[in-house]
């Protein structure tokens, strides 16, 4: 079972057992996209795969069961990727997780004029204040958002920042797989 806060709300709670399970892998992994159950539900409808999934009755009833997807295409661009999917009526929200490098807002100003994507990527991965960061983002379908950001230099489960608007063009990538 997960060791996140019992007083953190049940996305903060799914979006932390997430970033907990990718953590234990390690880093420079691949993006991992995940459906979010509602864990209640999926005991009713599913007996034998709440079963599988540990989810006894002495579990958690409200909250969200995250159920790992399979690999996203690592040719495909992640927003061009998620713009092919659509959830079924019982996924109530869905998660992903991307490492990417990032660099402190003073850097802005030092970015050279005239990159194209590729340059902009090859200029952050040579910056000498770049760091490593693990995003988590998870979506409702009625809008809830959270996320948790965990800095590769400060690889702790209690160093893990956590906020519905800490990355927002990606939940609204992730809200757009259910939008009608």
């Amino acid at each position: 079972m997960s060791n996140t806060p019992m007083a953190a709300s049940p996305l903060t709670r799914a979006v932390l057992e997430i970033d907990e399970y990718v953590s234990g892998l390690g880093w420079d992994r691949p993006a991992r996209l995940f459906a979010l159950v509602d864990t209640a539900r999926l005991r009713a409808q599913e007996p034998s795969l709440a079963a599988q999934l540990g989810l006894g009755e002495e579990s958690e009833s409200a909250g969200y069961t995250p159920i790992e997807q399979e690999e996203i295409p690592s040719g495909k661009p992640l927003d061009e990727f998620l713009g092919t999917i659509a959830w079924p009526d019982a996924v109530t929200g869905c998660a992903v997780t991307v490492e990417r490098l990032m660099l402190p807002p003073s850097a802005e100003a030092q970015v050279p004029s005239g990159l194209d994507e590729a340059g902009l990527a090859e200029w952050v991965a040579q910056h000498p204040e770049r760091q490593e960061v693990r995003m988590t983002v998870a979506v409702l379908r009625d809008g809830s958002r959270e996320s948790a950001l965990r800095l590769r230099e400060k690889d702790s489960p209690t160093e893990v920042l956590t906020g519905p608007d800490l990355v927002p063009g990606l939940a609204e990538a992730l809200a757009a797989t259910f939008a009608d």
